[in-house]
């Protein structure tokens, strides 16, 4: 329950501002895009973790905030501390998993971690790719693309690995 509560809270406080910046839509772009990772994530890398909740959606929110300082630094006001804040959640939250995880011996099966950071991968790169860039160079519309042909990479390859492994 503490796992699911951090989700909730996570969500509403690091969602609702990039909402407010960048619209409902490509926002929900990003969060769909972190459960997507997390699940297929965990089904390539974590096998036995069950998976309940947001946990993908969640990382992808605050890796949404690192790909929102990269393309608009010059836009913001302490970005640094901001960018400070989701590495000390995100360090947290991903710690207190695995410790959990590895130190708990449990009849119950454990919780997937994995999707954690597949959701923040998933967050970054798509994030990368659909926030607003307020001040757009061109070096930045390569990386728009670069981050979008990793993210489609890393989910056919765990779209191909759950056909053809299982």
């Amino acid at each position: 329950y503490v796992h699911l509560l951090f989700n909730i809270t996570v969500q509403v406080v690091v969602g609702t501002p990039l909402e407010m910046v960048h619209g409902p839509f490509r926002i929900a772009l990003v969060y769909m895009a972190g459960i997507l990772a997390g699940s297929l994530g965990t089904s390539v890398f974590d096998m036995d973790a069950f998976l309940v909740g947001s946990s993908g959606g969640v990382y992808a929110l605050l890796a949404a905030h690192l790909a929102n300082v990269l393309l608009n630094y010059s836009h913001m006001e302490l970005g640094i501390l901001k960018l400070a804040a989701v590495f000390i959640i995100a360090s947290a939250d991903v710690g207190f998993a695995i410790w959990n995880r590895y130190t708990h011996k449990e009849t119950t099966p454990p919780i997937g971690y994995t999707a954690h950071l597949t959701g923040a991968l998933a967050g970054l790169t798509v994030g990368l790719a659909v926030l607003k860039n307020f001040q757009q160079k061109l070096h930045q519309q390569y990386m728009c693309w670069v981050a979008m042909a990793v993210y489609l990479g890393c989910v056919g390859f765990a779209v191909f690995w759950n056909v053809f492994y299982y």
